[in-house]
């Protein structure tokens, strides 16, 4: 049996294979494995994986990419056509993960890829990220959720929600402060949601003392840098039959109750976009339902009911 491939391997092949398929655009299957040095199972479905990947609102700007009859065909979407807009922990975050990436099986050293790295290493003045030093700006509320971390203060905060559009209040008790990617972020035990949730310091509105020391939870603190699990993003509940299992393993998810008798589980997972979780249940069909929330029931009945018709047209 193959072992488990971890999420951050899969990515690293990714960010070779894909630029390197670009510009190909048709491939078999067979010499995709066997230049990366996967099984063609792992191809396919790393390549699956990809095909649902893109940038908001997930509408026509997905990653190019479909399977037919043992043949690879991969385009390249608009998102990579448009100039790339990095500050400068991002530039050198990927400058060095490209590097690492460089040194997988089926690197091409002269590919999209490799030229792609020699741009940005110029552009930043680097020939390589070694002794590299990157200054953030330290906000000023940083160090007052470092001191009420350090002694267990509650803190009541009015945060904005970019995904709902709303300002909430809530009551949390700082476990760690951090910095990752440019932003700042506060991971605390949430008494609204009950669990340990992460905060982005520059959508918090205001902070107040509620005067309560709390012990900390004993829930592990996310590492930084586990973007789902921002407090910001919605979280939806699903119900998954067996033949659905592959959910949990290529997906984020927050839980995962079950299987049942029957075989079925129930998971949550972070939904950064409506649009990717219609699409999702779409291609799941009967292996699968949504059980929350309930006002997203409506968007995935409409969008089957759309493709029903055209299939009906066809």
């Amino acid at each position: 049996m193959t072992a488990r491939r971890s999420a951050e391997d899969r990515l690293r092949r990714l960010l070779v294979m894909l630029p390197w398929l670009m510009e190909r655009g048709e491939v078999p299957v067979r010499e995709v494995a066997e230049r990366f040095d996967l099984t063609e199972a792992d191809v396919i479905g790393d390549l699956e994986l990809a095909a649902m990947c893109g940038l908001p609102p997930f509408v026509d700007e997905l990653i190019d990419v479909f399977i037919d009859e043992g043949m690879i065909f991969v385009g390249v979407p608009r998102l990579f056509t448009r100039p790339l807009r990095l500050n400068s922990v991002e530039a050198f975050e990927l400058l060095a993960a490209a590097r690492t990436a460089m040194e997988l099986p089926g690197a091409d050293p002269d590919g999209a890829l490799a030229r792609g790295l020699a741009k940005l290493a110029t552009a930043l003045g680097e020939d390589d990220t070694a002794g590299v030093r990157v200054e953030l700006e330290r906000p000023e509320l940083a160090d007052r959720l470092v001191t009420a971390a350090t002694e267990h203060q509650q803190l009541l905060i009015e945060y904005i929600s970019a995904a709902r559009d709303e300002t909430t209040s809530r009551r949390i008790v700082p476990r760690q402060v951090f910095a990752d990617r440019g932003e700042w972020y506060v991971s605390a035990d949430d008494e609204r949601s009950g669990e340990v949730r992460t905060f982005r310091t520059d959508r918090i509105v205001s902070v107040e003392p509620t005067g309560a020391i709390v012990e900390p939870s004993s829930d592990p603190v996310p590492v930084p840098g586990a973007w789902f699990a921002d407090a910001s993003v919605p979280r939806a509940v699903v119900r998954l039959s067996p033949a659905a299992q592959w959910v949990v393993e290529r997906f984020p998810v927050d839980a995962v109750e079950g299987p049942d008798a029957d075989g079925w589980s129930t998971v949550t997972l972070p939904v950064a976009s409506e649009q990717w979780l219609v699409r999702t249940l779409l291609r799941l069909g009967p292996e699968a339902s949504l059980l929350e929330p309930a006002e997203w029931r409506s968007s995935v009945s409409q969008a089957a009911d759309r493709v029903l018709a055209r299939y009906r047209r066809s």
